[in-house]
């Protein structure tokens, strides 16, 4: 069985060469740790002294040098843990790129529609706040780690130094303290970690839905508990914090009432020693020494604590990036090639969801000529989008193979078939960004005169009119914001600009209004010559005049023809329209 990896050497991987920049830095906060110790020694001696020449302080010749020695320790310890400060950044700030570089690198390569799968809120929240959990865990907490294996074992070889009854007295706090220690910080925390987590990255992605959803919410005068699941993931949220914090917070009032009175410890235990009367100068002495060291008893808990709290942290953290790491990226072929024409053709095309028990596509063949419009209508849920997905090769199909000009896109290297295939979508977005910007995505090296003329093509002249800057106004700031119908045609404009020989529409107007989709539709008029046109769509009527018409239902192609044929068919396709027919002439009654 293969040995898993430890979190630290996970890290450590992405470092690269930095990675012996976080070796200085244990090595060094070791070494601040134990000079952290010996400035409470020389401040000992200096009070031992004390009591030793009263009242003749005269007499006491070794205060200052004392002093200085304490004071060259204190800044020892200061200089030693900066340099091992300064070590661990410059690794995790190497560790924190790497990472998120090859996470967005990874991204970049994933199907959309796996993307889409996973959640754009959970991906945005492991990959800009996840993922910065191991910067602060390599950057600060692991510099104190170092110093807290090393400190409590020099603290306590200390405390039995002076005087092992007070040592002993010292400890009895100390072992209360790791006992409530670990009640809190034992492997049940980690279960407790990973739900606490699990729940955050819900709500991330449910917050991302809804802010999405923001417009029917407020157009039908909801709440947010009318997004069940998204209220669902608050309230599931807010149960596992509070359920957790129940759980320790007797133990943490123990942990930290311990820590902190090991004074009254020593101070009983003095009473009880005066009380048989075995108490001299010497132990009055050593007393002193332990009333000052003790207190830092309480910072090393608290460092321990928090260790083991950021170690699982960092733990599920590294479990989060991997889900996406782990995630197969779109395959490119070793030989690609080039298409021979733009014929697109299914053969027996097999696509399940991964969380769904059947077939979304099921055994689909169909062939669309270059140069031809073809519609793709059914019941909602038929599988239309999924075979516009397949094309655009948003997922990989299971069984089966989908060819463009004879070829497997499969075979077709990524740039290739982006340049092939333009998609508009049903509600399209655009970038916080200048128009230019936004169209250029489809051309990165087009001009200005390019994007110009594309914008034109697809009827964005009053879009561009009234704004002041034109192409270079910034979307989304000073208030400049563009209606669904207006993004709708700066976005045909990008397909314009990539002028690819196959275009998806997948009910492109369906949240334009009647003077946008009048627009839109003339923007398409001129889109759709010399190239082929796959077209989903409700409204039969946009579909009528289609070279052909595949009726999808059920994952299945229903009935396939022209329009006359199908509704000649009385089939599917004939009762979709006598419905449709029904519903454009249907009248609110008076």
């Amino acid at each position: 069985m293969k040995k898993k990896r430890s979190s630290l050497s996970v890290l450590l991987g992405y470092a690269g060469t930095h990675k012996y920049f976080t070796y200085a830095a244990l090595v060094l906060s070791t070494i601040s740790g134990v000079i952290a110790l010996f400035p409470y020694i020389f401040i000992w001696k200096i009070v031992k002294e004390l009591v030793e020449v009263a009242p003749n302080f005269e007499n006491a010749t070794h205060i200052v040098s004392n002093g200085w020695i304490a004071v060259g320790f204190a800044l020892g310890y200061i200089l030693m843990y900066l340099l091992a400060l300064m070590c661990s950044h410059i690794g995790a700030f190497r560790v924190n790129r790497n990472m998120r570089e090859k996470l967005m690198d990874h991204i970049s390569k994933m199907p959309i529609g796996e993307i889409n799968d996973f959640g754009t809120g959970k991906l945005r929240q492991i990959t800009l706040d996840t993922a910065g959990i191991p910067e602060n865990y390599l950057a600060h907490q692991l510099p104190d780690m170092a110093q807290t294996y090393v400190t409590p074992v020099a603290m306590i070889a200390m405390l039995f130094v002076f005087d092992w009854r007070l040592g002993l007295v010292s400890l009895v706090p100390v072992i209360i303290g790791f006992a409530m220690m670990f009640t809190m910080v034992g492997p049940s925390l980690k279960d407790e970690m990973k739900k606490y987590q699990d729940s955050l990255a819900d709500m991330s992605n449910e917050a991302v839905e809804y802010v999405r959803g923001i417009p029917v919410v407020k157009t039908f005068n909801q709440s947010v508990f009318s997004f069940k699941r998204f209220a669902n993931s608050i309230s599931n949220y807010a149960k596992y914090c509070y359920g957790y914090t129940q759980k320790t917070r007797k133990h943490m009032a123990l942990l930290i009432t311990a820590i902190n009175v090991v004074v009254c410890f020593l101070v009983a235990f003095t009473l009880i020693m005066s009380g048989v009367k075995m108490i001299d100068d010497i132990f009055i002495v050593n007393l002193m020494f332990y009333i000052i060291f003790t207190p830092i008893i309480a910072t090393c808990f608290t460092k321990v604590l928090f260790m083991s709290e950021n170690t699982m942290l960092v733990d599920d953290a590294l479990e989060r990036v991997n889900s996406i790491l782990s995630i197969e990226p779109l395959k490119e072929p070793e030989n690609p090639k080039e298409p021979n024409g733009f014929d697109l053709e299914f053969n027996n095309v097999v696509f399940n969801y991964k969380t769904a028990n059947i077939n979304a596509v099921d055994n689909v063949s169909f062939k669309v000529k270059e140069n031809s419009l073809v519609a793709l209508v059914g019941p909602s849920g038929g599988g239309k989008s999924t075979i516009a997905n397949l094309i655009a090769r948003f997922y990989d199909v299971k069984e089966g193979e989908i060819k463009i000009g004879g070829v497997n896109i499969k075979d077709m290297d990524k740039k290739t078939l982006r340049s092939t295939i333009s998609y508009v979508f049903q509600d399209n977005k655009l970038f916080r960004g200048t128009i230019l910007d936004n169209v250029r995505l489809a051309k990165p090296d087009a001009t200005e005169e390019e994007v110009i003329k594309a914008l034109e093509l697809a009827q964005c002249g009053d879009i561009i009119a009234k704004l002041k800057d034109g192409i270079h106004t910034v979307i989304g700031s000073q208030g400049t914001y563009l209606s669904g119908g207006e993004t709708q045609r700066v976005c045909i404009a990008r397909c314009f600009l990539r002028d690819s020989k196959i275009l998806l529409l997948d009910e492109a107007t369906a949240f334009a209004d009647p003077e946008n989709e009048r627009l839109v539709q003339l923007a398409f008029a001129n889109l759709v010559k010399n190239k082929s046109v796959i077209m989903i769509a409700h409204r039969l009527s946009t579909v009528k005049n289609a070279d052909r018409i595949f009726v999808v239902k059920e994952g299945k192609i229903a009935e396939e023809g022209t329009h006359d044929e199908l509704v000649a068919n009385k089939n599917v396709y004939a009762k979709m329209w006598a419905d449709y027919q029904e519903a454009i002439t249907w009248k609110v009654g008076r």
